[in-house]
């Protein structure tokens, strides 16, 4: 499962203002079922580019068909999402 563009506009609405806690992640679970989520420290995505930032959180696409877990910005190609709080760790 990949994320679809209508779910791109709902993550968007989700992430506006959200924190990176456990309740949004519950959400984008909700929003985008079987997809990987996950939460991670800011300094653990410092050397990758997020998909989008948000007021408190940045959103990471993760591309999980090969044996590796990868960063894209593609959607079309995620297969998980990683959200990490802006400013440093929380």
């Amino acid at each position: 499962m990949t994320i679809a563009p209508a779910q791109v506009s709902q993550i968007d609405a989700a992430l506006a203002t959200a924190q990176a806690d456990p309740q949004t992640l519950v959400a984008l679970r909700q929003l985008a079922p079987g997809l990987a989520v996950t939460r991670c420290d800011a300094i653990d995505m410092r050397d990758e580019t997020p998909f989008r930032i948000y007021e408190k959180v940045s959103l990471y696409l993760i591309d999980g068909r090969d044996h590796c877990w990868k960063i894209t910005q593609d959607p079309g190609c995620a297969t998980g999402m990683a959200l990490a709080p802006n400013g440093g760790a929380a």
